[in-house]
């Protein structure tokens, strides 16, 4: 049985956040382990040593019961959170023999076996998964009898883009939270005889825009998914690292304008000269490269989707085909959601999937003894174990995302629901 063990938070913020936090500690506390919360991340980990250890309070909070008192339900993130990713430099299995690139993992471990921590409970999304994939092979490399930090993981993520596992906690928050903002710009749309172009957080898949669409009653909805056959195109581009010629998908833009203008004048045939255009802000990374080839990069190699202002660019393109079109004017308005839903009050539904996550990470690492897996959760909420392996390439050391299916019946959902353009 485990004597101490730490929570470590990392990546976006999620509603439920502290209901995982809260119950999870709770559970090691009531069998007398004792529980530290790692503050931001891995962020502590990354100047870790003889010289610089890590101070309660500004590293790291031992977490009590007073401290845990109505936090279930409260906003936040008890330790904080961060990017910070000591396994950005591994992509190969090979890698973890090379001292240099392990380095920042060894921080990690030496950093956690100073303060006498012997499990991990690790809560982020499929980066931070990847980090505890890691973080895990990592230490099946030490030598014979080294200390061993058993790790599980916990899902979070309100793109709810996560293979092993149906809904994220946080995800019906976030969708709740943007489904009311896109109903009051649908109003004032409606008041103005305007259309507001809506840019909806949501990288890798379209999960968090199509729920928010279908909710808030968008008039049209478009995500990654989305940009296939006709919407599709390619172009090649030189790599900067390699100067290797490569090719990649990019938006038929002219397809996609076609499609928006379109839905705008199939409105007008039924009285109405207003909507909201939902688009998930994981187009950016669709653009042609010449557009993004220098916005900025997090530790993961993800490019900052919000410097480049989709809901802005769509805006100056679709008046442009419209007046093409009708030789007429229409108002229209860019706007960007998505931080709004990622600190709101967790829905009961979520504070009830964030609570059962924190004791299934209980029972995974105290009941179960097990090391290396990730807690899910099917049917009503009863709880099963997926193995690292079954979730992250062993070659690459990547995870896969969970897409929505064209054609399955949440899109054809949105779909149903949106304009029906004549074909």
């Amino acid at each position: 049985m485990p004597k101490k063990v730490a929570i470590l938070f990392a990546g976006g913020p999620a509603p439920a956040a502290n209901a995982v936090i809260s119950a999870a500690a709770v559970s090691f506390l009531r069998r007398g382990i004792e529980v530290i919360g790692i503050k931001n991340g891995y962020s502590p980990f990354e100047k870790f040593g003889p010289d610089q250890p890590l101070v309660e309070g500004k590293h790291y909070i031992t977490i009590d019961h007073p401290i845990l008192k109505r936090t279930r339900n409260s906003q936040g993130i008890l330790i904080g959170t961060a990017r910070t990713n000591p396994g950005k430099n591994i992509s190969h299995p090979s890698h973890l023999d090379d001292l240099k690139l392990r380095a920042p993992l060894q921080r990690v471990y030496d950093g956690l076996r100073s303060l006498g921590v012997d499990g991990l409970i690790s809560i982020g999304g499929d980066d931070t998964l990847k980090t505890a994939n890691k973080f895990k092979l990592f230490q099946d490399r030490l030598p014979a009898g080294s200390p061993r930090i058993p790790v599980i993981h916990l899902p979070k993520t309100i793109d709810n883009d996560y293979r092993g596992i149906d809904f994220t906690f946080g995800y019906f928050t976030a969708v709740d939270e943007l489904a009311t903002e896109i109903l009051n710009l649908l109003y004032d749309a409606d008041a103005n005889r305007a259309y507001f172009i809506v840019e909806c957080m949501g990288r890798s898949a379209g999960w968090l825009a199509y729920g928010a669409a279908i909710a808030g009653e968008a008039s049209l909805v478009m995500s990654v998914e989305d940009i296939i056959g006709r919407y599709r195109s390619e172009e090649s581009y030189t790599d900067p690292k390699t100067g290797e010629v490569k090719t990649r998908p990019i938006l038929n833009i002219d397809a996609v304008l076609d499609l928006i203008v379109g839905t705008m004048l199939a409105r007008e045939k039924d009285g109405k000269e207003y909507g909201v255009i939902v688009l998930a802000e994981g187009l950016s990374e669709l653009l042609p490269m010449e557009i993004i080839k220098d916005v900025s990069r997090d530790d993961h190699g993800h490019i900052a989707v919000a410097e480049v202002r989709l809901h802005e660019r769509m805006v100056k393109l679709i008046d442009q085909r419209y007046t093409e079109k009708t030789g007429r004017k229409r108002r229209l308005r860019g706007v960007q959601l998505g931080y709004t839903g990622r600190c709101g009050r967790p829905t009961a539904f979520d504070a009830m999937l964030g609570s059962q996550l924190g004791v299934g990470a209980f029972r995974a690492l105290e009941e179960q003894k097990l090391d290396g897996v990730m807690v899910s959760i099917k049917g009503q909420l009863e709880l099963c174990y997926v193995p690292f392996e079954d979730l992250v390439d062993p070659q690459t050391l990547v995870t896969v995302v969970r897409h929505i299916e064209p054609g399955s019946d949440f899109h054809r959902l949105a779909r149903f629901l949106e304009t029906q353009l004549s074909s």
